[in-house]
């Protein structure tokens, strides 16, 4: 059910969040990678404490850290409620116009900006289930950033919402926004024992009452490839180029295991970029499958295919450098079942039927979960992420924060 007689203002914070730029950028190497980022974490400190939050604080990271006081005298484990603050860089974040459409009647969304952005009612198979309520696009021109602003207006509203209501018993509630999540550098400066709570949940999902509770196991692999140069008008039977090998590297693999054949709980190998010139150049990949085990056996295939065709040169060699970037939370998760069982519950008294389900990709939770926050992900209602057809309905989004209510009463009512 919704919060009795309770004018919710996730809508309204959403629409201030996604006009801060809070794009977040690989190649940076600080801390968080993009100083914009911070903005967007100051104006939810001074929100927060506003609510009346006051130990809420942004760190020189710019990690948000801030405590909802526990209502009950009963001794309940901490919680921890997260999102992240920057948002792709796939697709420009600057300059966001948010579009209200009020009471979709379906069919397609042009988007008035652009209109060869078209949010298509057939390829977009959860607007059937939006009829009738209010859908945030952007224009056309830029993503909208509800990856993960979102989550961000949910977690507010939610504190908003407790903070005014402290006849709403909860255990102590902590508050956890992350810079840099959407590079793969989401929790690197995270001070878990700062945060000290003992069980979180990500609110970073997508379709209304999905609880994720298994991700990909990810892994980043950096293929280096030496070629050997000469002038090219003297070049017969001499020059070995290395964007030529790397060319032929990126043509042998395996087209049922790319993202664009695979679905469900296939595994894929992932060029992300290539860089250099005819004496050097790098090839950077994602791998992504969810075991360990799965990972380990692609890693060996795309390695394969590197030394053979390095091998066709004699002059030529190759660096091949894996950096694992998180694994599956399941294995974590299910050590837990209560954790997944109690969000499941939250949603049922959120008045949606839950289903839990696997994400092909990764969220903070999943290196949480591994740095001992047990920590699976709840829906937030974002679509089509990372694009200009991103789009989040305002329902949703308030069903989320009831989820998150109710979530703070389950494990009370339970302790």
């Amino acid at each position: 059910m919704s919060l009795e007689k309770y004018s919710y203002t996730v809508s309204d914070r959403f629409l201030r969040y996604v006009k801060i730029d809070t794009q977040s950028d690989p190649a940076s190497p600080t801390v968080p990678s993009t100083e914009k980022q911070k903005t967007l974490g100051r104006e939810l400190v001074r929100e927060l404490k506003d609510m009346g939050i006051q130990d809420a604080e942004i760190d020189n990271y710019g990690y948000v850290y801030a405590t909802i006081p526990a209502t009950t005298r009963k001794k309940v484990p901490v919680l921890c409620f997260c999102s992240h603050m920057d948002t792709s860089p796939d697709c420009s974040g600057k300059d966001v116009h948010p579009v209200l459409h009020s009471k979709y009647a379906g069919g397609d969304i042009v988007l008035p900006k652009d209109p060869s952005q078209v949010i298509r009612f057939d390829e977009h198979a959860e607007l059937k289930n939006q009829i009738g309520n209010d859908i945030i696009t952007t224009d056309g021109t830029t993503l909208l950033g509800a990856d993960n602003k979102a989550g961000i207006a949910e977690i507010m509203d939610a504190a908003y919402y407790l903070m005014k209501h402290p006849e709403v018993k909860h255990g102590k509630i902590r508050i956890l926004f992350t810079p840099d999540e959407e590079i793969g550098r989401g929790v690197d400066k995270v001070d878990m024992k700062k945060l000290g709570a003992d069980y979180g949940y990500t609110m970073d999902g997508e379709t209304l009452g999905h609880i994720e509770n298994e991700t990909f196991s990810a892994d980043g692999v950096t293929v280096t490839i030496h070629g050997f140069p000469t002038h090219p008008g003297f070049a017969k039977n001499k020059m070995q180029h290395a964007i030529k090998i790397a060319a032929a590297i990126v043509g042998q693999l395996p087209a049922s295991k790319s993202p664009e054949t695979t679905e469900k709980m296939e595994p894929f190998i992932h060029p992300v970029a290539i860089n250099g010139g005819l004496e050097t150049v790098t090839i950077q990949f994602i791998i992504r499958a969810f075991s360990t085990e799965g990972l380990l056996q692609l890693e060996d295939e795309l390695k394969a295919i590197v030394a053979k065709e390095v091998a066709k040169y004699d002059k030529c060699s190759f660096g091949f450098v894996v950096k694992e970037q998180y694994r599956n939370m399941k294995e974590v998760l299910d050590k837990e079942p209560r954790i997944i069982d109690y969000a499941m519950e939250a949603v049922k008294r959120a008045g949606v039927t839950p289903v839990l389900s696997s994400i092909r990709g990764g969220t903070d939770g999943s290196r949480l979960s591994y740095m001992g926050l047990p920590c699976p992900n709840i829906f937030a209602g974002e679509h089509a992420f990372h694009s200009k057809q991103e789009w989040v309905s305002v329902q949703d989004m308030q069903r989320a924060v009831d989820t998150i209510v109710h979530l703070c009463q389950v494990w009370e009512e339970n302790s």
